[in-house]
């Protein structure tokens, strides 16, 4: 005998006709699938009118009980569950994805596509919830990862500026000046002249 949980968990196939009704938003699908995306861990109904994500992030479940069982959230703009999602967990998802992508080119208009709301309606919410604005958030997200390499590594500064997601080594110098202080050589200067005295002053107490 079959489990009848089954159908509720377990995940379909993605054909192309379901990945056509996602692309065109076909509503006649609505209540045959839900497709999920694995880079924003958001669920949505064949017909959200949001961006399409990529083929390979996809993810098809027969409902939204199964997307959700999986842990997807719902999309706030579609509503698959009938429900809204609640601000501070659609703002959690966000900056949980920008401390993971910061590497990459991220805006305003690009969050908003990836998280189905409008760009105005997100800046505000996220700044509401997080005291700052999404843009300086990813900023300082950036300039975090570049300060533990600058502690942890030798590597150049405009190998770090790239690989924090700032390819222009003079606007990371700026941005990195503006938000600490220093610039990011004398950043590096500077603790690694405290941790020397730290050095001396443990080897003096032996």
């Amino acid at each position: 005998m079959k489990d009848p949980d089954v159908k509720l968990t377990a995940e379909l196939p993605l054909t192309e006709e379901r990945w056509q009704a996602i692309l065109c938003n076909d509503a006649c699908y609505d209540d045959k699938f839900i497709y999920a995306v694995k880079t924003t861990g958001i669920c949505c109904r064949p017909s959200c009118k949001s961006r399409p994500p990529k083929l390979e992030n996809v993810r098809i479940f027969h409902n939204v009980q199964a997307a959700l069982s999986a842990k997807y959230r719902p999309c706030k703009r579609c509503k698959p569950s009938g429900q809204r999602l609640p601000e501070e967990e659609w703002v959690a998802q966000i900056t949980r994805y920008i401390e993971t992508h910061y590497a990459e080119p991220i805006t305003l208009e690009a969050l908003a596509n990836l998280f189905h709301g409008s760009p105005y309606h997100l800046h505000r919410t996220f700044k509401r919830i997080t005291g700052s604005t999404p843009t300086a958030y990813v900023q300082q997200t950036r300039i975090n990862r570049a300060i533990e390499q600058l502690l942890t590594t030798d590597r150049s500064l405009s190998d770090i500026a790239c690989t924090v997601g700032i390819p222009n080594t003079a606007y990371f110098v700026t941005l990195f000046k503006k938000i600490t202080g220093h610039t990011p050589a004398a950043y590096r200067l500077i603790n690694s002249n405290l941790s020397t005295e730290e050095e001396t002053d443990h080897g003096s107490d032996i």
